[in-house]
This record gives C-alpha cells, structure tokens and sequence, in this order.
C-alpha cells in the first residue's frame, strides 16, 4: 500500500526536469479491495504526474554543521616555478592553500598554471574562501537576531535578514528524497496474517 510523501504546496525538487516545483494536487490510485490507494502520484504542473522517487525535498547538509574554525590560508612551495621567474607574483615561489582540515591538508588548492595567469586574483579567492565560514556566522547572527524580534527591526535590517537566510539556505540545503513512511497494516491485512 501506499501513503503520500508529500503534501499539497509543498515545494520539490523534480530531478528528471531538473526544476524546483510546487505540488498542485497529490492523486492516490485506488485499486478495488484495498482500503488504501496502491500508488501515489503527484502533479507539479510539468504536464505529468511524478512519482515520489522523481521528487527530492530540500533538507539539511550534515557538512555544514561541522567545525569550521579550521578553515586557514597557507602557503606552499611553487615546485615548478623558482621565485626568480616569477617575480610579478605576490608572494614569489608559493602559491595559496586553504585547508579546510585539522592537519594541514585537505581543502582548496589551484593548479599552478591558473595561478600564474592571474595570481592577484587566485590570493583574492583564497582569502574569501578562507574567511567563508566566519561570514557564514555572521550572516547566520543576523538571522537569528532579527528572528528574535522582527517587529523592532528596522526595514532595512529586515530585508538584509531575509537575504542572509536566503544564501545561507543555497549552502546549507542539499537535496534528498522523501523519508519513507511505513504504512501500518490494515485489520483485514492482520487477520490473514494470522
């Protein structure tokens, strides 16, 4: 038997379209003698209905809950440019690491070609990616101090507030299907079972 996963209005993932959608009306398909619908199928508006295996709910990533105050900018050794050929660069010889990891590796590293072809660039992207984390944490104060008390924040504090949530939700979410709900068995069900 089956039992829907989702509920009229909420939003969904359909993965084989690759477009998030809202469910516009759940459709059980009754078969004769069941007491509960064999299969549920969902329209979304895309011109057909979706099984719920075709749809994902966004939920949150176990990753980002993880301690980031690891997460440093280091330096290392440029093995195939010596600092004499590479005078132009920041900080001849090496080249940005951000390691993301307790030990000393782990994390975001650029090919040395990339570097060379605009260094200034990869140290900007390297500092930003290392100071990540504390701007999460700040945009995620912001969330949380205006949720406190909305009414007296002013409406520009509100609109920052509603951003920040809304660009930590695209790293903080990730997709995943629909917990499966177990149907319990029917009394007709029990009494052929025993």
């Amino acid at each position: 038997m089956a039992r829907a996963q989702f509920q009229k209005g909420q939003k969904v993932w359909v993965e084989c379209v690759g477009a998030w959608a809202q469910i516009e009306k759940v459709q059980p398909v009754w078969a004769k003698g069941f007491e509960e619908p064999v299969k549920v199928t969902y329209d979304v508006g895309l011109g057909r209905e979706f099984q719920a295996a075709e749809l994902l709910l966004p939920t949150d990533d176990d990753a980002a809950a993880e301690d980031m105050d690891s997460w440093r900018l280091l330096r290392a050794r440029n093995k195939w440019q010596p600092a004499e050929d590479v005078p132009h660069h920041p900080y001849p010889g090496t080249y940005p690491v951000v390691v993301t990891d307790r030990a000393d590796w782990g994390g975001w590293r650029v090919p040395g070609a990339e570097y060379d072809r605009d260094p200034q660039r990869i140290e900007f992207q390297a500092r930003l990616i290392a100071a990540s984390p504390r701007l999460m944490a700040l945009a995620q104060t912001l969330v949380d101090a205006v949720a406190e008390s909305p009414e007296d924040a002013p409406p520009q504090t509100l609109a920052l507030a509603r951003q920040a949530r809304e660009i930590l939700k695209t790293v903080t979410e990730v997709l995943a299907a629909a917990p499966e709900i177990q149907s319990p068995m029917s009394s007709t069900s029990r009494a052929h079972a025993a």
